[in-house]
């Protein structure tokens, strides 16, 4: 089974790596295309802060250092967590792969560049969600996925005493 969790980390790993080439390929920094007017547009941004924009003003020199080391530190926790797992495929297993491409994506950029670029940039009029990328989705589905499995083993333990 740890194939399988290893291929879904790798399928996320690569099309973010794909999308982030193409957006850095087509579109100049800082501008944008729009997909859907009033609402989508790809964008290209460089994001010097973690994950939605968090402390990207931050002018701490220590900021890359400390975003790689907490990114290496999950990483570690993730591989740890499937590997426990590593003969069972399900939600969580799921979940971690997907985080685990994610994180490894978004620390490629960090690594690389100092930076990650973001491009998915939705919005409504004034009200604007920031930009982000293919991990990023990632993460936060995986992250999503193992709190609806988590809410949800609680209710059936609080069902069951």
């Amino acid at each position: 089974m740890l194939k399988r969790h290893l291929l879904i980390a790798t399928a996320v790993l690569f099309l973010d790596r794909i999308t982030k080439w193409a957006i850095v390929q087509t579109i100049a920094l800082e501008d944008a295309f729009s997909i859907v007017p009033g609402f989508f547009r790809l964008t290209h941004l460089e994001n010097p802060g973690a994950a939605f924009s968090l402390f990207a003003e931050s002018t701490s020199p220590f900021k890359t250092a400390l975003l790689i080391a907490f990114s290496l530190a999950a990483l570690v926790v993730v591989a740890l967590l499937l590997w426990k797992d590593r003969f069972v495929f399900n939600g969580s297993t799921l979940a971690l792969s997907l985080i685990l491409g994610g994180a490894l994506g978004n620390l490629w950029d960090r690594l690389t560049d100092g930076k990650v670029t973001d491009f998915l940039d939705f919005y409504i009029g004034v009200h604007h969600w920031p930009p982000f990328n293919v991990a990023d989705s990632a993460i936060v589905v995986g992250a999503l996925l193992l709190l609806v499995r988590m809410l949800h083993k609680e209710s059936r333990a609080h069902a069951n005493g």
